[in-house]
């Protein structure tokens, strides 16, 4: 009762902050014309290729575009597709896409396949935020603000879900999930899960869970549906490729982030050597290489990579939602 209370409450709160979030990623920011763009172009999920939502001012402004990964600065290539968020992994790729005038607003999540073709689509409610698709290829799944506008706000919900695949089960809510926290089954009102992030066996999994003012991070088991806390104030994890680490958002100050490793043995916390704020979910390139999208004091944003010792890097301008068209291999 108290989630449909809080959904109705901040429902004037999501039409002036959410909507109003994503029209402003979508058109925000200053005139870009120093871009090299090819306009028109088909494109498919191939290998050593860099996916990401064009910011680049002009008529292909939000669509889908992509450059050779080990040539970031090489002119980029722009297809029809428009996304809010995109993700892909081994053949599979997800677009959440906020639904035209659209009263409360609906996030359409499309499946493609490796030619970007449509293979399942569902209407979700709320506004894009996060997307992923597991390293297999066979599961995507998404995160939707459905109240308050960003995770600086004092109170949002979100609905976080994923789709399966092989048996076309989709789960539009991890709500029901069981967690324990510190052995203890963790019962709340107010938990919001967000930030999905799958292992190669596509069944384990991690995401963020939020409750109490506290933010924890899940390790779950899908096949047993079952979680269990294993860290705190981690947000937005992405684990690696060889299933060592998480990258995510380390809470440093309210509404503020910045960039940390969790090493999931260990349990020891490094920062790369960027100290920059970022309110993403970061993508590795590989093992050692993270890439993620950060916003310029002019407006405009950027991707950037940086690595676990080793200096950021500028990679591609006027861009964010970044992915790797070939998958993730462990």
């Amino acid at each position: 009762m108290r989630k449909i209370i809080a959904l109705i409450a901040g429902f004037a709160v999501l039409l002036g902050g959410a909507v109003a979030y994503v029209v402003s990623a979508r058109h925000g920011g200053a005139a870009v014309n120093a871009v090299a763009v090819s306009t028109g172009q088909t494109l498919a999920l191939e290998p050593s290729t860099l996916f990401f939502r064009n910011l680049a001012d002009g008529p292909d402004r939000g669509k889908l575009a992509a450059v050779p990964a080990a040539d970031p600065a090489a002119a980029r290539r722009v297809g029809e597709l428009s996304c809010d968020r995109f993700a892909a992994a081994r053949g599979t790729a997800i677009c959440l896409r906020l639904k035209p005038d659209s009263l409360p607003p609906l996030t359409e999540m499309i499946v493609l396949d490796a030619s970007l073709k449509e293979v399942y689509r569902a209407t979700l409610p709320g506004t894009p935020s996060r997307a992923r698709v597991s390293p297999n290829g066979r599961i995507v799944n998404w995160t939707l603000f459905v109240s308050g506008d960003s995770y600086a706000a004092s109170s949002f919900s979100t609905r976080t879900g994923f789709y399966n695949l092989d048996n076309q089960h989709i789960i539009k809510s991890v709500e029901s999930l069981p967690v324990f926290v510190d052995d203890k089954r963790y019962f709340a009102s107010d938990v919001n899960f967000w930030g999905i992030t799958f292992a190669a066996d596509g069944n384990r999994f991690y995401l963020t869970m939020a409750s109490k003012g506290k933010t924890y991070l899940i390790e779950a088991d899908n096949a047993n549906y079952l979680g269990q806390a294993i860290a705190r104030n981690v947000e937005c994890p992405s684990l690696s490729p060889d299933g060592r680490r998480i990258a995510y958002k380390q809470k440093v100050a309210t509404g503020k982030w910045r960039l940390a490793v969790l090493d999931l043995a260990t349990r020891k916390v490094t920062n790369p050597p960027d100290d920059r704020l970022l309110d993403d979910q970061p993508v590795w390139r590989d093992n050692t290489t993270l890439l993620y999208p950060l916003r310029a004091p002019d407006g405009t944003t950027d991707i950037w990579s940086v690595g676990l010792t080793k200096p950021p890097t500028l990679l591609v301008r006027h861009a964010t939602s970044p992915s790797l068209g070939g998958g993730q291999k462990p």
